[in-house]
C-alpha cells in the first residue's frame, strides 16, 4: 500500500473548533497496519488537548478510543488480516526497556520518550494534511479519521460479533475503569468497594468489582442519573456527595472501618481527598481520574496515614492483547454492559458538538460513527 486518503478532524489551534479535511495516510512501513477506523468514542483526554490543559503537537488529529477493520498491512506483520475486527490500544510498548521487563509497559521508555512528538511509536509522522505539512497523531492513534496507521500491536483482534460502536470503548475507558478494579485494585470477594465518579470509567469499575465479587460496591456521584445507571450496572449503595459523607457511609456498612477499596474515576480535587478519607486503615486507593499536571491537591495529613495504600494508574494495568478479547467477550454474554455508556452516537461533522456536550456533562461517551448506516 503507497497511500491512502480519509477525512478526518484536525485540531490547528488550541481553544478553536476541529475541521474536518481531507488527510493523506501512509505509506506503511514495515510493521505498521492500516485501519478502517468504524467508531471512536469522544473522552476527557481528547478535551483536555482542545483547551490546551494537555500539551499535544500541532496541527493533529485526536481520538484514542476507537475500533475497526484491518485494511492493509505492513511488511513483517503476520498477527493479523485484512479484516479483522480489531479495538486499538493507545498504549504500544517496546518490551525491552527497563519498564517493559519490570512489567510497567505504562511507563516504557520509547513510548514516553516519542508520546510529545504525537506521531508513530517510532516518532516519525505517517499522516499528511491537505496543504502537505505533517499532521500529528494524538495517543499514537488519531482515531478521528476514517483510517488510521498504527502499529500492529496496538491493533488487538476481538470477536466478529463485536459491536464496533460499542468495542470502542474497551481501547480507553473501559479497561481503565475494569482494569483499575480486577488488576489494580484487585478486588476480592466479599469486599466493600466505593467507586467515586459514574462516568464510563466509574461505571467500568463498578462493573469490574462487581464481577470481582465485591460484597457491596458503593456508588459516588452528585448527578442523579448518572447515579440510576452505576444501580443498574452493580452499584448496590448510592451516594450524593451534596447530601451525605461518602466516608461515613463506607464507615456505616463495615462496623466503622471503612472501605477496603476506593477508586477515584471522577478527577476532581474534593474525589481525591474523599477517597483517602472513606478508606480503611490497611486498605487500597486507586486513583484513575486525574486534574491538570501542575494542580496541586491538598489533603489531611492524618487521612494518608495507618497504611493505607494510593496508587496511581492510567490505563488499568492494561494487558490488550488478554483483556480487550476477554472483556468483549463478556459483553456477548451478558456480563460487561456497555450499551448505557454510548449516550450519542454522532457524525463525524457534529464532533464539535459533541465535546460541547461532553463538557456540559451531558454525554458518558459519545461515539462519532463512520458508517452512517449506524446511526440508524
Amino acid at each position: 500500500m503507497s497511500e491512502v486518503t480519509a477525512r478526518a478532524a484536525v485540531l490547528r489551534q488550541i481553544g478553536q473548533p476541529m475541521r474536518v479535511e481531507r488527510i493523506t495516510l501512509g505509506p506503511l512501513a514495515p510493521g505498521d497496519v492500516l485501519v478502517k477506523v468504524a467508531a471512536a468514542s469522544l473522552c476527557h483526554t481528547d478535551l483536555e488537548v482542545i483547551e490546551g490543559q494537555l500539551a499535544c503537537t500541532l496541527p493533529a488529529v485526536l481520538g484514542h478510543e476507537a475500533a475497526g477493520t484491518v485494511a492493509a498491512l505492513g511488511e513483517g506483520v503476520t498477527s493479523l488480516a485484512i479484516g479483522d475486527p480489531v479495538v486499538l490500544s493507545w498504549n504500544p510498548h517496546c518490551g525491552q526497556c527497563f519498564y517493559c521487563e519490570n512489567g510497567q509497559p505504562i511507563l516504557c521508555t520509547q513510548y514516553l520518550t516519542n508520546g510529545p512528538k504525537a506521531a508513530h511509536f517510532d516518532g516519525r509522522t505517517r499522516l499528511t494534511c491537505d496543504d502537505g505539512g505533517a499532521l500529528h497523531q494524538l495517543m499514537y492513534l488519531g482515531g478521528f479519521s476514517e483510517y488510521v496507521v498504527v502499529a500492529a500491536q496496538q491493533a488487538v483482534k476481538v470477536p466478529a460479533a463485536m459491536p464496533l460502536d460499542r468495542a470502542c470503548l474497551l481501547g480507553c475507558a473501559v479497561m481503565t475503569g475494569f482494569g483499575g478494579a480486577t488488576h489494580v485494585a484487585g478486588v476480592a470477594w466479599g469486599q466493600v468497594v466505593m467507586v467515586i465518579g459514574a462516568g464510563a470509567v466509574g461505571l467500568a469499575a463498578i462493573q469490574g468489582a462487581s464481577l470481582a465479587g465485591a460484597a457491596q460496591v458503593v456508588a459516588v456521584d452528585p448527578n442523579p442519573a448518572r447515579r440510576a445507571i452505576a444501580g443498574q450496572l452493580g452499584a448496590t449503595v448510592l451516594c450524593d456527595p451534596n447530601g451525605e459523607s461518602p466516608a461515613e457511609v463506607a464507615r456505616g456498612l463495615t462496623a466503622g472501618r471503612g472501605a477496603d477499596v476506593v477508586i477515584e474515576a471522577a478527577g476532581v480535587a474534593a474525589g481525591f481527598r474523599t477517597s483517602v478519607e472513606a478508606v480503611r486503615p490497611g486498605g487500597q486507593v486507586v486513583w484513575l481520574g486525574k486534574i491538570g499536571v501542575n494542580e496541586p491537591v491538598e489533603f489531611r495529613w492524618g487521612s494518608l496515614m495507618q497504611e493505607k495504600r494510593l496508587v496511581r494508574s492510567s490505563y488499568g494495568g492494561a494487558r490488550p492483547q488478554q483483556d480487550f478479547p476477554a472483556m468483549a467477550q463478556a459483553y456477548l454474554d451478558g456480563k460487561l454492559k456497555l450499551d448505557g455508556l454510548v449516550t450519542a452516537r454522532i457524525r463525524l461533522e457534529d464532533i464539535n458538538e459533541g465535546f460541547a456536550a461532553l463538557k456540559r456533562g451531558e454525554a458518558i461517551r459519545s461515539v462519532v460513527v463512520f458508517d452512517q448506516e449506524g446511526l440508524a
